[in-house]
């Protein structure tokens, strides 16, 4: 089958892989919507590990159900990418987000587990859902994203009247706004070097203001100002920009992955007594939970798709995410064109 996988730093090949075989406790999935990932673009830039078929945002259809009875041929489902192991302090305590084994074995972030770049994929049978016929293709591939975001946002604990700034404007961040206003927050301010993209979240609805963080007296005016900060973008500047930001005693939740050390001053966040929490990934939990608000329409986040391609497509598509000035939120790609 086609694919496409790394080859080297920032170039992808279009190559021909022999499709997964049927497996007991596998669910074997015919890909109709992949997603672009955030996390994707780092591989990507490194070049490694050559040979990876990424892609762990998805929806399709069940070609075998490896053994799970509720699950029958043609079923559409999403599924959580991770590979917990089961038994671990972290996994029996329903966090299986955070067990050591979740990302050895995980699909489209694994050399064993080829991801949604690909036609057909197979994946954990315990890790599938079912995605309602209410749901599109597209909405069950932008399930995963919407969890990471929904999972930050309940680790921030947002309460009624709270002030909160979003740091980044990417997929993470914009869904990440979407729930902070859902959770009754008074003001949401998103933070971007992008004028397109600061301005795309007030257009979406997801922020009430945005914030040019290239203006300095701009930023001075909103220092010690939130009572929650979702950092998601993973870099020196922007966690910076979080402590600074937030208020004394309040929270920065940080979402962006970094591959290399950031460095902060850690001063501003001892002072004010700010609570750092990392964010990673979702509770299963929470997944599902994000199937439900898609299905009824309690949220939408088909708003944040800004473009469609194929396989050929993809290698330009992740220049340009990587170029730094990109204006797109959310790639989908149909992995059969």
């Amino acid at each position: 089958m086609k694919c496409v996988a790394i080859k080297g730093p920032r170039e992808f090949e279009i190559k021909e892989i022999e499709e997964p075989k049927k497996e007991n406790g596998k669910v074997l999935i015919a890909v109709k919507k992949t997603g672009i990932c955030g996390s994707d673009l780092h591989y990507f830039e490194i070049g490694m590990p050559v040979g990876l078929v990424m892609g762990h945002e998805y929806c399709g259809t069940v070609l075998d159900n490896g053994g799970r009875e509720d699950l029958k041929v043609g079923d559409r489902v999403t599924a959580l990418p991770i590979s917990p192991c089961g038994h671990c302090e972290a996994c029996l305590s329903g966090n299986i987000h955070y067990c050591l084994k979740t990302w050895d074995h995980a699909s489209g972030l694994s050399l064993d587990n080829s991801g949604g770049l690909a036609p057909i994929l197979s994946v954990r049978s315990d890790m599938v859902l079912k995605v309602p016929s209410e749901m599109s293709d597209e909405e069950g591939a932008l399930v995963e994203p919407t969890a990471v975001g929904y999972h930050a946002i309940n680790l921030a604990n947002i309460n009624v009247g709270d002030e909160v700034l979003v740091v980044g404007g990417g997929i993470i961040g914009l869904v990440s706004a979407m729930f902070a206003k859902k959770s009754g927050a008074s003001k949401v301010v998103v933070s971007e070097t992008n004028p397109k993209r600061g301005e795309l979240a007030i257009k979406l609805g997801v922020a009430d203001e945005w914030l040019n963080v290239l203006e300095e007296r701009e930023v001075a005016k909103y220092n010690n100002t939130f009572d929650k900060v979702i950092e998601c973008c993973g870099n020196t500047p922007a966690v910076n920009s979080a402590v600074s930001l937030v208020k004394p005693g309040g929270t920065v939740i940080l979402v962006g992955v970094s591959m290399s050390p950031i460095n902060f001053a850690s001063v501003a966040a001892v002072m004010k007594e700010a609570h750092l929490i990392g964010a990673i990934a979702y509770k299963k939990e929470e997944f599902a939970k994000c199937i439900d608000m898609i299905a009824h329409k309690e949220i939408d986040v088909l708003k944040f798709v800004t473009k469609r391609i194929g396989l050929d497509e993809v290698e330009d598509a992740y220049k340009d995410l990587t170029s730094g000035s990109s204006n797109e939120i959310k790639i989908i790609v149909d992995p059969n064109k």
